[in-house]
């Protein structure tokens, strides 16, 4: 427990002079939970960084971190961007979310820092002016590559597990947190995003009386078309349900493969993907974490040979967990407003900047006005 969330659930002063009673004891303890869970877990741990590296500073130049100062703050801005440090000078995506969780750290000890004052907003103006790039982007997977990627893979319980991933991660269009966010069902877990419902496809009634009486043996829904996968996910935009058809093969159908790595992995309550034991193959109870989803897009992508004309440096660092998400994108020959929907995007802008290939010229307003 940190000292932010005993200020959060008591308000600075000590929880037995406040709290004495259990019913408030025990609703103290789910506002710390709460105020937990108010930042997502990789966030929270790159606010802390970010936290980390200010206060450093600010100790190798002997100020004190409070009362928080404007002034303070942009002459740290200004360092961090200082070609003349040994070290690279951060870039300004980088500097804007350092700020930001300096910001949140203020904030939780009830010491907001005005970022409005002109010692702050001159000077990141200036920064962006001098040093803002365009924002460097993940490569991405398109379906003929991802195939060759869940090639490279063994057919072993960890390949089976990792060709799901691929392939689930490409065809919802997901987040790498939110692929291993997943469980098999609501309510599952505590630390559960969201999770999956899986739709049989519709059978033809052999005779009226099937057709009437149904099959009550059947262990998940019948869809009405050819079935596929619901996902239920809470994520930077809200809750929101992706469907996931299924494929013409069976070797990558995103949703055959799912059912085989659940029905070989005994995969039936929490955690959907879940790390598996080296000595002895077991599957492990814990989740996976999405660290590991970056690290099997850039392997699996290396091994199909993408992007050979890059230095295998410049490909390692060229793919990772959005590269599935920007293939998808990128691929899917449909109206934009449904890849932004499938996506979970707030604005149509926000899904132009994942589609790498697209008719850029399709409305041209030079035309439209007469030239």
């Amino acid at each position: 427990m940190t000292k932010i969330d005993d200020d959060l659930a008591s308000g600075g002063a000590p929880l037995a002079a406040r709290a004495p009673s259990p019913h408030l004891a025990a609703l103290s303890e789910k506002a710390r939970d709460y105020a937990r869970n108010a930042r997502s877990d990789n966030t929270r741990r790159a606010y802390e960084s970010d936290w980390r590296q200010f206060a450093a500073w600010l100790r190798r130049q002997g100020l004190d971190p409070l009362p928080p100062e404007p002034q303070t703050v942009g002459l740290y801005l200004a360092a961090c961007v200082d070609s003349e440090r040994s070290r690279a000078p951060l870039s300004v995506s980088t500097l804007e979310r350092r700020l930001a969780g300096i910001c949140w750290r203020y904030r939780q000890r009830g010491e907001p820092l005005d970022t409005s004052d002109r010692h702050i907003s001159t000077v990141l103006a200036g920064i962006r002016r001098a040093h803002g790039r365009p924002p460097v982007q993940k490569e991405a997977i398109f379906a003929d590559e991802l195939i060759a990627m869940l090639a490279t893979l063994e057919m072993d319980l960890r390949g089976l597990r990792d060709r799901a991933i691929l392939a689930i991660g490409f065809a919802g269009g997901l987040r790498r947190s939110e692929i291993v966010g997943l469980d098999c069902g609501p309510d599952q877990s505590e630390d559960g995003t969201g999770w999956i419902e899986i739709f049989r496809p519709a059978r033809r009634p052999e005779s009226e009386s099937e057709e009437v009486q149904g099959d009550p043996k059947l262990d998940v829904p019948e869809d009405t078309g050819e079935g596929g996968l619901l996902l239920t996910i809470n994520g930077k935009t809200g809750w929101r349900e992706v469907e996931v058809g299924r494929g013409a093969r069976p070797e990558t159908c995103p949703v055959a493969l799912l059912e085989t790595w659940m029905r070989l992995g005994r995969i039936s309550q929490g955690p959907l993907f879940r790390p598996i034991a080296r000595k002895n193959g077991g599957v492990s109870p814990e989740r996976l974490t999405d660290k590991h989803v970056a690290r099997l897009v850039q392997k699996t992508a290396l091994a199909a040979g993408i992007r050979s004309d890059l230095t295998e440096g410049e490909r390692r660092l060229a793919f990772g967990g959005h590269s599935l998400r920007a293939g998808l994108a990128s691929s899917a020959q449909i109206e934009e407003a449904h890849v932004q929907k499938h996506l979970g995007h707030a604005s149509a802008e926000m899904t132009r900047r994942y589609q790498r290939k697209r008719d850029r010229f399709r409305v041209n307003l030079t035309k439209a006005a007469g030239l």
